[in-house]
């Protein structure tokens, strides 16, 4: 049995210790704002924050989400109050198709909180999801402004 929280919620589960993290929140906890990708850890589809970190939760097994705090895209947001991430996103109109736009924010809201005004190369470094529809412009001029608006407080 491992117990941990998603979102702030106590959560527990006690099934296969192998099972991705992924499927417990989509199939389990019903948040789908978590895209599977690739199932190898290589697009970022799939990222979350675990303990404050941006991982790829398709590889990370139950077993090691014992005691560990999990936010999703479903709570990157403080009620009705978008993280400035989100605001920036909604206001660059960064993403195209949008699929893999909820692991960009999650990567972003990480880079963000350890970097806050990161440069051109920092994204590039930090932010290694795969956008397939190659809006990587709008992602960075995103990233920039999402900068801007924490600033602004």
């Amino acid at each position: 049995m491992v117990q941990f929280k998603v979102n702030g919620n106590e959560m527990r589960y006690d099934g296969d210790p192998d099972m991705p993290l992924l499927w417990y929140l989509r199939e389990d906890a019903g948040l789908k704002g978590t895209k599977f990708g690739c199932g190898i850890a290589q697009c970022g589809a799939c990222t979350v924050h675990f303990n404050g970190k941006a991982v790829r939760s398709c590889v990370v097994p139950m077993a090691v989400v014992d005691g560990a705090e999990i936010t999703t895209i479903e709570g990157l947001a403080a009620g009705d109050d978008l993280d400035p991430v989100q605001k920036a996103w909604i206001e660059i109109d960064a993403p195209q198709c949008g699929y893999c736009q909820t692991g960009q924010i999650m990567a972003t809201a990480a880079l963000l909180a350890s970097n806050p005004d990161p440069n051109d190369k920092d994204i590039d470094r930090a932010l290694t999801n795969i956008c397939r529809c190659g809006a990587y412009y709008r992602i960075r001029k995103a990233i920039h402004r999402a900068a801007e608006i924490k600033r602004e407080g």
